[in-house]
């Protein structure tokens, strides 16, 4: 059976996981679905995912939504080089720590954000939002002050993770090159990696391009 993956280029978890299926050469069919339009809430999509968010991934009989749970899979049924999730418990347990940190702190300061302007016609994005996207940067800063990577000295599914949030962060917060070097540098770092140019940048410039015009009309749909 073929492997299916439903995405959206917005969403920084499918560009996640798209960066995931790259890097570990699974082949997969891409089936689009525009949270925009809502048809993430179409009965047929809620049977696969009740939380009706983006990515899925079904791989025969595995159906998986969240995209930490989706790369933790792929590198470990697919993935030939162990240093992008290490099977060193130690090791894996830093990448783990990392991708939860994206779950409970990166990823909610940026739907906050896409929420309030998309789905609540907000035209301003609050101080109180900027300054919680700022904090990130400086948990990010301290965190590159100790490796290279954002799990260690290898770049992992974590950078994958959390790159496809801070590069869409950016669009909202510039990243301060005083404040936050080694951030802007792992930044632009992965962003010249192939997988990110094929994968997430382009995602990324389109969801900071929506923002902006949604701002300017003041509409209400809907994105996750």
């Amino acid at each position: 059976m073929v492997v299916k993956l439903y995405t959206m280029d917005l969403s920084p978890p499918v560009r996640a996981a798209m960066m995931a299926c790259d890097i570990f050469s699974v082949a997969y069919e891409r089936v689009e679905v525009n949270l925009l339009e809502q048809e993430q809430m179409k009965p047929e999509f809620l049977k696969k995912n009740p939380l009706h968010s983006l990515p899925v991934l079904e791989d025969d009989d595995l159906i998986l939504h969240d995209s930490h749970a989706i790369m933790m899979y792929l590198a470990d049924a697919y993935g030939m080089d162990e240093s992008w999730y290490p099977k060193n418990n130690k090791k894996r347990a830093l990448v783990n720590q990392k991708l939860f940190f994206d779950t409970a702190i990166l990823f909610p300061r940026l739907r906050n954000v896409t929420y309030s302007i998309v789905n609540e016609g907000k035209k301003n994005i609050t101080q109180k939002m900027l300054d919680s996207i700022d904090e990130a940067y400086g948990f990010m800063e301290a965190f590159l002050s100790r490796s290279t990577y954002i799990a260690g000295e290898d770049v992992t599914i974590a950078d994958l993770s959390v790159v496809s949030d801070i590069s869409s962060l950016a669009y909202i917060l510039p990243i301060d090159a005083q404040k936050f070097p080694k951030t802007l540098d792992w930044l632009r770092g992965l962003e010249s990696q192939p997988c990110c140019e094929r994968y997430n940048n382009p995602g990324a410039a389109e969801l900071g391009q929506l923002l902006k015009r949604f701002q300017e009309s003041n509409s209400s749909a809907q994105i996750e």
